[in-house]
């Protein structure tokens, strides 16, 4: 068992942070205020390896891919809705979470894609109302025979672009009823893994395909307060090493020509050096609102649990330094089967909170002083001496107002979860 904190010297730690972030001007009471409205997506198919609960054959992953074979697996929608509470029990702050089409519950009968309805998902949506949380939705344009191909919304014959077509157009009209249920609107995001794996001929086909697909998806309105459209880019993926249709430049150009569409920035989609915490300011110049995806890619675009990197750091301090929270809808995207699922999302998600924190304690006003003034001596001075300030004592004293574990005790309740459910299955 790992050891757990006494509540005291929590109090009296974070005591002594507060005194030294005002030193900095910066109150961290507000700083954790403020954070405690902020709400993460998690992500379903960490729960299940991205298998869904569909009755129709599948087929190629379409560049999607879970390694590992670590036991307890989520089976059904109950044991992945079992799960995800038992994460959110670990999780400081109220949250949301994100759902694939594929994981519709249509009660054994076979019901296409295209065919889905918000019926399908009623017991999601009585799911997410008794926990009072959000719930996402995205359209599954991979794992299906007629993603065989490796084209979806792009594809070359009309009868096949259609059943994506209409699979998108239901997807937003089951996002819409989960907003309209919840009372808080559904990002529905289009992504698709439509490429070639070796040099292609002709770019622009494929493309203006998919600009015709996207606005027969669009064409009807949907109300804001239910449901957000937004489509997400990608640079390459398996078996699209060559050629990707919806390219960043893409989307970026869609997105900002359509009002009210958003973009989605997925952070494992961009070359391995690039940070799309660089592309956050400039995008937001052009379109209204944005989500992310946040990953982390290693190597490739391989959706490793989310840690506190740099590049999160950098995403977090980007959304703060300019006010953009109330524009992004965070979310995150990994699946990594070779360790225990729950414990992944637990990883993830408080990483994620933990880089929100540490930008809310930034005293941003200070560094844009020194660096409006010239003097870039000072702003990289306070940079450097920003990273040792006790953000731990503060992240913990937020764990235990939450009441959710603090440090690590988190593992202990996940190791007796695991014990007492998951190797059950």
């Amino acid at each position: 068992m790992l050891p757990v904190m006494n509540e005291k010297n929590i109090e009296t730690a974070f005591s002594n942070a507060k005194e030294i972030y005002a030193l900095y001007g910066v109150d961290a009471e507000k700083a954790l205020d403020t954070l405690a409205q902020i709400p993460v997506s998690l992500n379903c198919w960490q729960g299940d390896d991205v298998g869904g609960f569909e009755n129709i054959a599948s087929a190629d992953g379409g560049g999607i891919q879970a390694t590992g074979n670590y036991p307890g697996k989520a089976k059904t929608a109950d044991q992945l809705r079992q799960d995800a509470e038992k994460t959110f029990s670990l999780i400081p702050g109220r949250h949301r979470f994100n759902l694939h089409a594929m994981y519709g519950e249509t009660g054994g009968k076979k019901v296409d894609r295209d065919a889905l309805l918000p019926e399908h998902f009623s017991r999601w949506i009585d799911w997410a109302k008794s926990l009072g949380i959000g719930l996402d939705f995205n359209p599954t344009c991979f794992a299906h025979p007629l993603a065989d191909s490796g084209m979806t919304l792009s594809h070359a014959d009309p009868k096949v672009r259609g059943f994506w077509v209409n699979h998108c157009i239901a997807s937003r009209k089951i996002g819409a009823a989960m907003g309209k249920a919840l009372g808080s609107p559904t990002v529905t995001n289009i992504w698709i893994p439509d490429g070639m794996k070796d040099i292609p001929v002709d770019r622009l086909a494929p493309r203006e395909h998919l600009r015709q697909s996207l606005d027969q998806i669009l064409e009807e309105p949907l109300n804001p307060k239910h449901n957000l459209d937004t489509v997400e880019c990608k640079l390459f993926g398996i078996g699209s090493e060559s050629y990707v249709v919806g390219s960043h430049e893409f989307y970026m150009g869609y997105a900002a020509q359509r009002k009210g569409l958003l973009l989605t920035l997925d952070s494992g989609h961009f070359h391995p050096t690039e940070t799309i915490a660089d592309k956050i300011s400039s995008i937001l110049l052009f379109v209204d609102e944005l989500q992310l995806h946040v990953s982390r890619g290693v190597r490739w675009d391989s959706d490793h649990v989310v840690i506190l990197s740099d590049d999160l750091k950098a995403i977090a301090e980007e959304l703060v330094r300019h006010n953009f929270l109330p524009r992004v809808h965070i979310g995150l995207d990994f699946f990594d089967a070779s360790i225990n699922r729950i414990a992944a999302w637990v990883t993830g998600t408080r990483a994620m909170i933990k880089a929100l924190l540490l930008a809310l304690l930034e005293p941003t006003d200070l560094l844009r002083k020194a660096e409006q003034s010239g003097d870039f001596t000072a702003r990289l001075g306070l940079i450097e001496e920003l990273k040792t300030l006790p953000l731990g004592a503060v992240w913990e004293y937020y764990c235990l107002n939450q009441g959710v574990p603090v440090g690590a005790a988190w593992l202990n309740k996940v190791k007796q979860y695991e014990k007492d459910v998951l190797l059950k299955r």
